[in-house]
């Protein structure tokens, strides 16, 4: 079954970190993945641009509107995710208490509709 594994961080978190401190953040991040290819666990990941390059859209009344940066405004933000496969929900929580930003921010564990005419 797949997980996505939602990644929150908070900005000033990540604002406070060196750049070296950053680079072992990513090196790490990318070892975990390798490890969760290895075993076949690994579906996909990606990191996303800071809130600030977020552009919201709703349709109401027919009409598109756009606002600039995330709808809500909140502490921690959505900064990527990992795609994986486990046989259930405790090793899905297993697999993403290794993701290294779970240290300082939070990881939302929620399983993937495979078959969205299923529900």
């Amino acid at each position: 079954m797949k997980y996505l594994c939602l990644v929150y961080m908070e900005q000033r978190t990540l604002d406070a970190m060196s750049q070296g401190e950053l680079d072992a953040l990513v090196r790490e991040s990318m070892a975990n993945d390798e490890e969760m290819r290895r075993r076949g666990q690994f579906v996909a990941a990606q990191a996303l641009q800071p809130t600030s390059a977020a552009t919201t859209l709703r349709i109401r009344g027919g009409r598109v509107i756009t606002t600039d940066g995330p709808f809500a405004e909140t502490k921690e933000f959505l900064s990527g995710f990992i795609m994986i496969e486990a046989r259930d929900l405790n090793e899905a929580l297993q697999l993403a208490a290794n993701i290294p930003m779970a240290r300082m921010g939070s990881i939302e564990v929620r399983p993937v509709w495979e078959h969205c005419g299923d529900r």
